[in-house]
Order: structure tokens, then sequence, then C-alpha cells
């Protein structure tokens, strides 16, 4: 049985094959030549980042992450006791640390971008996991189908098969009935 992906989209999609998107098109592509669909989507968004896209990744895990939160307020406790109370009036950043809140703010102007960056990052990752999720779906519905049809089919065949020995058995049964009726005397 030869299937085309116009037959398929009409027959499972109820749509038309110009209505296809190319994902659903490479989907049913894939039911017919019998091929997976599905791939492992970390490798291959892995393979094509640069450099400073694993950086701004990394930056992002470390900055966004409780020993970083922890450590950075054990600094500021440090930076603030060293200042205010140990060092007196011949601290490096007396009260109102001036200083630490220029540091702070150059580390916030420069962290809050990258993390963006990542976040952005993580937000096509996630559309290109969803467009894959909703292939091997599709792929699994289109098979669900086909195994459907492929049961109806061999029901149907059981039926006509079971049709055909009814009518032979009707046919046996009608011939003994036949030769074993009492036949009435010739007069």
């Amino acid at each position: 049985m030869n299937k085309t992906v116009a037959d398929l989209a009409g027959r499972w999609l109820k749509r038309a094959p110009e209505h296809l998107s190319e994902l659903e098109h490479k989907v049913l592509q894939s039911a017919i030549d019998r091929k997976p669909v599905s791939l492992n989507v970390n490798d291959s968004v892995a393979h094509s980042e640069s450099r400073g896209e694993r950086l701004a990744d990394g930056i992002a895990r470390v900055g966004g992450s409780w020993s970083f939160i922890l450590g950075f307020l054990g600094f500021l406790v440090v930076w603030t006791m060293l200042n205010a109370w140990l060092l007196g009036s011949g601290s490096f950043d007396p009260y109102p640390f001036i200083f630490l809140n220029l540091v702070l703010s150059m580390l916030a102007a420069i962290q809050a971008p990258i993390i963006m960056m990542s976040q952005n990052r993580q937000a096509e990752r996630d559309r290109i996991d969803a467009s894959h999720d909703y292939a091997v779906n599709l792929k699994a519905e289109i098979e669900i189908m086909a195994l459907h049809e492929k049961l109806d089919e061999i029901r149907f065949q059981e039926i006509i098969l079971l049709r055909e020995q009814v009518q032979q058995l009707t046919v046996q049964v009608q011939r003994i009935a036949d030769s074993s009726a009492p036949q009435s005397p010739a007069r």
C-alpha cells in the first residue's frame, strides 16, 4: 500500500497538504518512511552555542544560586563590619558606603543583561523543546491512528472470513438436513 503525505494529511489530520506546517509535513513523511522523529534537543543546541553564550549561562547559573546569594550576603556583612566598626575613622569606605554602592550598581548593571541573555536563550530552547514535543506527540497520534486502521482492517477481514465460513456451514447443514430427511414413499 503506497501512502503519500497528501493521503495521510487528509485521512488523519483532516487537512489539505498545502495547509500543513513544515513540521507536520516532516512528521507525516517520517510516518511513511517509518523513521523516528525524536532526538536529543540539548545535544543539538549545545553544539551551536558560542563561548560567550556558554559563559552567560554559567554566570546566570552562579548568580542565581543560593551559594552566591549567601556568599555575597557574607561579603556585605564583612565589608560593613570592616568599614563601620573595625577601621573606625580610617576606614576605606566610611558610612554610607558610597564605594560599596558603586560596586553593587556596577555589578547589577553587568549581571542583569547577562542573566537576560541567558533567559532569552533558555526561552529559545523551550520553544525548540515545545516544537519537538509537538512533533513527537503528533507522530505518536499518527502511529496510533495507523494501528487503529490496521486493527479495523484485520477485524473486517475476520468478519468476511467468518461470514464465508457461516455460509459454508449453512450449506453443509442444509445438505445434511436434506439427506437425512425421511423421504415420502412413492405412490
